[in-house]
């Protein structure tokens, strides 16, 4: 089995499971993540090919929707797709460890990863910010039943990882736990320039939004 028997057969896997998903986390923030990761890759040099089957694979067991161990459904679909002997275990076992600890879960897992667990984790948060960033906050908002925002409520601030994914709170909040730290938290000099113009745009859209919102009260 060749490379690109391995990435065609992945890739389909991926896009079957999850075109069509409605909170954010579909088959095209995959493909926009792949060819986010490929384009920092172009600089930072790491394995293409393993940069290419994190980025597929990374959302397949995300925590926010399975409730199993992501290492082990992982491990299992490697198994079941029958590409387990196309590269070492070392191999498939780094690609594992850097999934399972790549999301951003508060800020609080700042476990160490491999250049490539780095470049995608940098194309999966530059996917987080700017425009789609904002789209897919609201989609994921819109999805778990939260509102737009909530003046009574307020900026609530985080503080541990638990509290993180099991919190309720409106929208714009998660601008102020997370998507307004990930320009200061990317991994490679390639994506902290991209980072750049994406945090700006959030900037400036919160500014709007909250005009607006006072001129209606």
């Amino acid at each position: 089995m060749t490379p690109a028997d391995v990435s065609s057969i992945v890739r389909n896997h991926v896009r079957s499971a999850l075109l069509g998903e409605a909170t954010g986390h579909d088959w095209w923030h995959v493909f926009r993540v792949i060819g986010l990761a490929a384009k920092i890759n172009a600089t930072e040099g790491g394995d293409p090919l393993r940069v290419e089957l994190t980025a597929l694979l990374h959302d397949l067991f995300d925590e926010k929707f399975y409730d199993g161990d992501p290492g082990e459904a992982l491990s299992a679909c490697i198994d079941q797709l029958g590409i387990r002997e196309a590269f070492p275990d070392e191999v498939w076992n780094g690609i594992i460890f850097d999934i399972c600890h790549l999301g951003f879960k508060g800020g609080f897992d700042q476990t160490p990863l491999s250049l490539e667990g780095q470049i995608v984790q940098d194309a999966d948060r530059l996917d987080a910010m700017g425009a789609i960033g904002i789209a897919r906050a609201f989609a994921y908002g819109g999805a778990k039943g939260r509102e737009l925002y909530n003046p009574d409520e307020g900026i609530v601030t985080v503080t541990t990882a638990a509290e993180y994914r099991t919190g309720s709170r409106h929208t714009v909040n998660h601008f102020y736990e997370k998507l307004l730290h990930l320009r200061d938290r990317m991994n490679t000099n390639t994506a902290k320039i991209l980072a750049d113009q994406r945090h700006q745009f959030m900037e400036e859209y919160l500014t709007e939004f909250f005009a607006e919102w006072e001129s209606a009260v």
